[in-house]
C-alpha cells in the first residue's frame, strides 16, 4: 500500500509540475523570423562578412564608417540583381551587427545610383565616395553563375591606397530561391 501511495504522490506531483509551467505555443510570425534567421542564404553572408571582420579587425575602428557597395556581375561590372544587392544588405547587417559604423547608401542623393540595380561603386569613385562620408574601407564584390553554383568574392578595401585589407570568396547553390534573385543575369 506503501508503494501505492508513494506511486500516486510521485504522479500527482509530476502533473502539477506539468500544469503549473504555462505553455505558450510559439507564433507563427515568430516562428517564421526564426525560420528566416537560419536561412543558409543569410548565413552564408554573415560568415562571409564575419571572416572579413577577422581578417581586418586589428586594422579597423568601429567608430570610423564603413561603405558596402552592391556586388556586381562579374561579367558586367554595371549591373546587379536581386542576389546582389541582398547579399550587399546582409554583409552591412552583419558589420553593424558587430558594432561597426555603416554608412548607408540608399539614402545619399548623389552616389550613382541605376534603377533596379542598387549602389554601385566603380573603382574610379571609391576614392572620391569614401572620403566624402570619411569611410575607412568600402567593401565591394562581384559574383559569377555557374552551372549549378553562383560564386562570390568580397573584398574589404582602404579606399585612399585601394589596397586590400581582406577578402572571401564563398558559394551559393544555384536552388530555386536563388535563380530567382539572379533571373535577369546570363550566363556567358
Amino acid at each position: 500500500m506503501r508503494t501505492l501511495s508513494t506511486a500516486l504522490l510521485v504522479s500527482a506531483l509530476a502533473l502539477s509540475a506539468c500544469t503549473a509551467v504555462p505553455s505558450s505555443p510559439v507564433s507563427p510570425q515568430y516562428a517564421s523570423n526564426l525560420a528566416t534567421a537560419d536561412s543558409p542564404f543569410i548565413q552564408n553572408n554573415y560568415a562571409a562578412a564575419n571572416s572579413l571582420i577577422a581578417q581586418a579587425q586589428a586594422k579597423l575602428s568601429k567608430t570610423t564608417p564603413i561603405i558596402v557597395a552592391t556586388l556586381v556581375n562579374i561579367d558586367d561590372l554595371n549591373n546587379s540583381s536581386t542576389f546582389g544587392r541582398l547579399s550587399s544588405e546582409q554583409v552591412s547587417a552583419k558589420f553593424s551587427q558587430s558594432n561597426y559604423t555603416m554608412i548607408e547608401m540608399k539614402f545619399r542623393g548623389y552616389v550613382y545610383m541605376k534603377q533596379d540595380q542598387g549602389e554601385l561603386l566603380l573603382t574610379r569613385e571609391i576614392r572620391d565616395v569614401a572620403q566624402s562620408h570619411n569611410a575607412q574601407a568600402v567593401i565591394v564584390g562581384t559574383y559569377a553563375l555557374g552551372r549549378d553554383t553562383v560564386f562570390v568574392n568580397l573584398k574589404l578595401i582602404q579606399p585612399n591606397t585601394n589596397v586590400v585589407m581582406a577578402v572571401h570568396d564563398y558559394t551559393f547553390p544555384l536552388d530555386n530561391n536563388v535563380a530567382s534573385m539572379t533571373r535577369s543575369m546570363t550566363r556567358r
